[in-house]
């Protein structure tokens, strides 16, 4: 594959995508650290933002949408949103003009092709500016019509605005092993356990147990792509053995974190 000397970034805030008018442009950054990301923003093209190592997290639209390896998030156009990224990790940003390719009107996780991310890795090493009738715009044509047809996964957790949920959101994901009942947190948030029940799931569309099961995934997730062990993300988030944590993740996901891990590869 011929590429020219660009290099990966190392953090995507200083590029500008709406300032070119190219149907798809792609950026690749590559970082040693922790990257916390911008506050939250909005581009007028369409971002797809690709995980191929590392974990990156993305909220938006009352929704916290984790792309691990393999995979990415798409965001509409105009969409407020934040991303942070795990540390060494190594991140594709694929902007798409409005309208250039038949992509969802709302944010979703999509599973990535080989394809996909060889077209996206090539057109990143592209200079932007390129002409319409350039070997990188037909390229970027042929990776536009792949791009809406590659597989959804649901690898998202429902955040509302509501301070009650919020309020629990940020105490399990800085504590994920605290395994307060529902009563418990009813207790602690000053409200009837059936009212907190009925707004998480008027909020979120889960019920509790399920909304903490989603929230737990998302930690797991982050922290394998990271190279944690399977034991030790069990630990982290309060599990009493290491086969319970593997069966929470398989009904899940259908695999083992193993599994689920070389199927990226």
């Amino acid at each position: 594959m011929p590429l020219n000397k660009k290099k990966p970034v190392t953090s995507p805030e200083d590029f500008d995508a709406d300032a070119f008018s190219q149907a798809a442009i792609a950026l690749h950054v590559s970082s040693s650290g922790e990257y916390a990301g911008q506050s939250p923003h909005a581009h007028r093209k369409g971002q797809l933002i690709i995980s191929l190592r590392g974990a990156v997290s993305c909220e938006v639209q009352d929704a916290l949408w984790l792309v691990p390896p393999g995979h990415a998030v798409w965001v509409p156009g105009e969409t407020p949103h934040n991303c942070r990224v795990t540390k060494n990790a190594d991140t594709c940003f694929l902007f798409i003009e409005p309208g250039a390719a038949a992509m969802p009107e709302i944010c979703c996780t999509l599973a990535i092709t080989s394809l996909g991310r060889e077209l996206v890795l090539y057109l990143a090493w592209q200079e932007h500016d390129y002409s319409p009738d350039s070997k990188t715009a037909r390229l970027a044509a042929v990776l536009l019509e792949h791009i809406p047809d590659v597989p959804v996964e649901a690898l998202h957790l429902p955040v509302s605005d509501h301070p009650k949920i919020r309020n629990m959101a940020e105490a399990l994901f800085n504590e994920p092993d605290d395994r307060r009942t529902l009563k418990q947190w009813a207790a602690h948030l000053v409200t009837s356990e059936r009212s907190l029940a009925r707004l998480i799931k008027e909020a979120t569309g889960m019920s509790f147990g399920r909304w903490r099961q989603q929230l737990h995934l998302m930690i797991a997730l982050s922290h394998l792509a990271e190279g944690q062990s399977v034991q030790r993300v069990a630990g982290t988030l309060g599990y009493d053995s290491v086969s319970a944590f593997i069966t929470m993740f398989r009904k899940a996901l259908g695999k083992s974190p193993t599994q689920y891990f070389s199927s990226l590869n």
